[in-house]
């Protein structure tokens, strides 16, 4: 025992003295020797799999932390999690299992090295809700690791008439799906978008949820900054990734923890990033998971005052013109930071890197001429991407952001869908007028069960012209990142539960003043009382399983929609 590495704690009661033997035995069957099962054992928890392209490449990704553990001194061993594509599974019952996963993929990760003893963890996330959940098991396990985004896909090409091509990210396929049944584009046309969108491995590419969090763990300090960054197939993917598994091992040998690094200062300044970005309104349902699990207390509230004071400065897809990789190549998550340190709006904390986050920030490289990170004198709009909004209809709040949006008020009709797939139809049939206010309802987290994401039905309208600028949306269920337009997600208390939603008619008038904050349906509070007055939930149709068991145990969106 006198012998054991530095960084060697945990694991010692799984693989060392005489009556571990058994244990050692079960290990070397599979490939590993005796010395390496004296060293610090370090997990790699693996979100791969084949069904979609932002989790495809992440074997070759693993390999190359592997091989900067190794090089380092530790042992990796590899485990895989489940994960599942919200845009593949957008619009059907498949993604109501996307925000239920963020549970079980964090609930996965914690068993596997509770179980394990491991001395360090990496886990390697690609799509939306592996990386909030990455961040969510580490908090708890809280064991020297940090997060690795598997990076962004490259932006699509798509030819034009002329012979010049354009770049293109999934959200054009999205709204083609609305634009096509408009009848503004026939078959030969939308096959082109859906050929030319995805052209191999990546997460989405555009400041939508997966680059969003991706972000936010660089301004969290769990994940490596500059390195987080690196696109999917990028030729520096490798070194990065061998870089990344370098500095778990530091991070081991230092006995540094995921919970001295994630801070509350940590998540002001994650908030902070997403407002300065325009990033998903996700990021408010996932950091709100994430302070839960630190027992940091973190309301709406929080979201809105930080972005009040922080301008919306990068130009990227779907408020703005760019790519993630795009941003990288501008200089990244370091520029960024170095702009948002210069107004006062971080404060420094110790990231995985080894340095601080100021530290990192004063190795930034920034593109001579670059376009994506304006300056604080030249922002694209003077506050930051999202806003909260408080009323008789949302009296726990509802999001909306606000990222490339340019109205800042809507009143009109209500038309009143119990599902996503009711108002999708609608608008496919062109049921859907200018100055309506489509509400759908009961798909929150306990209605739903799940809280599906809007991006088909929200693309759809975006997709249609007469529609595009004269029609809001507001629901109790999620968007995508991809999602732009004036589109309200989480409004709270959800309908399954007798929240304001549920009182809502056809035809009833529903005012958005983004400006107060507001989200009023115009009718008197007595009214929506007595309209209540004999609620009853709507019958989950799941009775056994983990739709049923999360139906069960979710609580309200307006505190990150968390199971405990």
């Amino acid at each position: 025992m006198s012998n054991i590495p530095a960084g060697k704690t945990n694991s010692i009661a799984l693989t060392e003295g005489p009556n571990r033997a058994a244990a050692r035995s079960y290990l070397r069957g599979v490939g590993f020797s005796k010395e390496d099962l004296h060293k610090p054992i370090i997990g790699i928890a693996n979100t791969w799999t084949e069904i979609g392209p932002c989790n495809f490449h992440l074997r070759k990704v693993a390999e190359a932390v592997k091989q900067g553990i190794r090089e380092a001194g530790g042992t990796p061993m590899e485990f895989n999690t489940v994960t599942i594509s919200d845009g593949i599974t957008m619009g059907t019952e498949g993604m109501k299992a996307s925000l239920i996963s963020r549970e079980v993929i964090a609930d996965s990760i914690e068993l596997v090295t509770r179980g394990n003893s491991f001395d360090g963890l990496v886990v390697i996330a690609g799509c939306d809700k592996n990386m909030p959940a990455a961040i969510m098991a580490l908090a708890r396990v809280n064991i020297p690791g940090l997060m690795l985004y598997g990076g962004s896909i490259a932006p699509g090409k798509l030819a034009k008439a002329d012979g010049s091509s354009e770049e293109i990210t999934i959200l054009k396929v999205f709204e083609a799906i609305g634009s096509h049944a408009a009848g503004k584009i026939n078959d030969d046309e939308l096959e082109a978008v859906e050929a030319a969108a995805c052209p191999g491995p990546g997460a989405c590419g555009g400041q939508f949820t997966a680059n969003t969090m991706a972000m936010a763990g660089e301004f969290l300090g769990i994940s490596p900054m500059e390195i987080t960054g690196v696109p999917a197939m990028s030729p520096d993917k490798h070194s990065a990734s061998v870089q990344a598994g370098r500095d778990v091992m530091e991070l081991v040998r230092k006995g540094i923890k995921p919970r001295d690094i994630l801070t509350r200062d940590a998540i002001d300044n994650a908030i902070a990033a997403v407002a300065a970005s325009g990033g998903s309104t996700n990021a408010v349902l996932h950091l709100m998971a994430i302070a839960h699990e630190l027992n940091i207390d973190l309301t709406l509230e929080d979201f809105d005052r930080i972005s009040e004071a922080t301008p919306f400065i990068c130009d990227l897809s779907p408020g703005g013109k760019y790519a993630a990789k795009d941003y990288q190549e501008a200089g990244g998550s370091r520029v960024l930071a170095e702009r948002l340190i210069a107004r006062g709006a971080l404060k420094d904390i110790p990231t995985v890197s080894g340095k601080s986050l100021f530290a990192e920030a004063q190795t930034a490289k920034e593109t001579p001429g670059q376009v994506v990170i304006h300056q604080w004198s030249d922002p694209l709009k003077p506050t930051g991407g999202l806003v909260i909004l408080r009323g008789n209809l949302a009296p726990e709040g509802g999001v909306i952001k606000v990222a490339g949006l340019e109205r800042d008020y809507h009143s009109g009709p209500a038309r009143v869908f119990d599902s996503e797939d009711l108002c999708f139809a609608a608008v496919e049939a062109g049921k859907i007028k200018p100055n309506d206010v489509c509400v759908i309802r009961y798909e929150g987290p306990k209605g739903g069960p799940g809280m599906r994401e809007m991006l088909a039905v929200t693309a759809a309208i975006k997709g249609i012209p007469e529609l595009s600028e004269t029609v809001a949306l507001l629901t109790d269920g999620r968007f995508s990142g991809a999602t732009r337009g004036f589109m309200i997600g989480h409004v709270a208390p959800e309908a399954q539960v007798g929240g304001p939603l549920a009182a809502v008619r056809e035809g009833d008038t529903i005012t958005i003043d983004i400006k107060k904050r507001t989200l009023n349906l115009e009718v008197s509070d007595e009214e929506i009382a007595a309209r209540l007055k004999d609620f009853k939930p709507r019958e989950i149709p799941y009775k056994r399983g983990v739709f049923a068991k999360y139906a069960k145990s979710v609580g309200s969106a307006s505190n990150g929609a968390v199971t405990d």
